[in-house]
């Protein structure tokens, strides 16, 4: 059980509190490629539609103090093309701590040519972080660190991003945060936010007529931290049946099942298993759901080639 603790606390206060020496902050999505927007401003309004994403993550299941991580994200096109608006939410969840994220979402979308577009994007919103750190049960308890809470600590911040996209081809790069915001709580430093940078990709080639498949990847850098990379393979059956497998480096692997339940709605489930900072030993894996719809307009009643990112 002492070790159990110890192990626990090393996670939660890796994410939480700043120790940029150790772990990635944000959030992590299997499914980050039906989960765009919360990784890239610049995606706002590329499904042509009003689109709606939320997504559910519960990550090291009955491993106490364990991530939980909610998001919805909404985006549109213009009545002017070339613009785009989007909104995301975000509730992240460890342990003690608490933060919520709203952003809102501008793209502006040039076309290159018939076939591609090149989106340029920015977000701008704030973030509410709480932290119940005394709370906590320490080996040392003089600590100075935990010894204090953060209470409703609202700080802002806004972030870049480019987004390339074909009808069987994206690429992305974007800051989703550029300020590094420092948390304290009574004069105490607890951590500060390091500056992330993402990049992201996925093609789609098709086997046959009624299979596809279809590789996607999204790369993580921060200072101080080794880069972490997710790889995901996944077979379309049919246009409806997505089926697939992830790695990412240094942490976890696992699988996928998508269905477009319609051609306005997907529903995806992914399970994946850790096997980094020891954490595998202490909890069953992690679950993780997204549901996304695409609301067409009058004019775009009918989908005419599947919309694959």
């Amino acid at each position: 059980m002492k070790k159990n603790k110890k192990i626990a606390i090393t996670a939660i206060s890796a994410f939480l509190l700043g120790l940029s020496a150790v772990a990635q902050q944000d959030p992590m999505y299997t499914h980050y490629m039906y989960n765009t927007l919360m990784v890239n401003p610049g995606y706002a309004g590329s499904r042509d539609a009003l689109t709606v994403t939320a997504l559910h993550r519960s990550q090291w299941v009955n491993y106490k103090g364990a991530p939980i991580v909610q998001s919805i994200t909404l985006h549109s096109p213009l009545k002017n093309d070339h613009f785009a608006l989007g909104l995301s939410v975000l509730n992240d969840k460890i342990g003690p701590s608490n933060r919520t994220s709203l952003y809102g979402d501008f793209a502006y979308r040039i076309d290159l040519s018939k076939k591609s577009k090149l989106a340029l994007g920015l977000s701008a919103g704030v973030d509410i972080f709480q932290a119940n750190l005394n709370s906590l049960a320490l080996d040392q308890q003089a600590d100075p660190s935990f010894q204090n809470n953060i209470n409703k600590r609202v700080v802002p911040n806004f972030g870049f991003g480019a987004y390339y996209s074909r009808e069987r081809f994206y690429a992305g790069l974007s800051i989703p945060n550029l300020m590094e915001n420092k948390y304290s709580a009574d004069g105490v430093s607890t951590g500060v936010e390091q500056r992330h940078y993402f990049f992201i990709a996925g093609a789609v080639f098709n086997l046959s007529e009624n299979l596809a498949f279809k590789p996607t990847t999204f790369v993580k850098v921060t200072s101080a931290v080794p880069i972490q990379a997710d790889f995901t393979a996944s077979f379309i059956i049919m246009k409806k049946l997505s089926l697939g497998a992830m790695y990412r480096t240094s942490d976890a692997f696992g699988a996928l099942i998508g269905l477009n339940i319609t051609q306005q709605l997907y529903l995806g489930y992914s399970y994946d298993w850790s096997f980094g900072l020891k954490t595998g030993t202490y909890n069953q894996g992690s679950h993780e759901i997204v549901l996304r719809y695409d609301f067409l307009s009058a004019a775009k009643k009918q989908i005419h080639s599947p919309r694959y990112f």
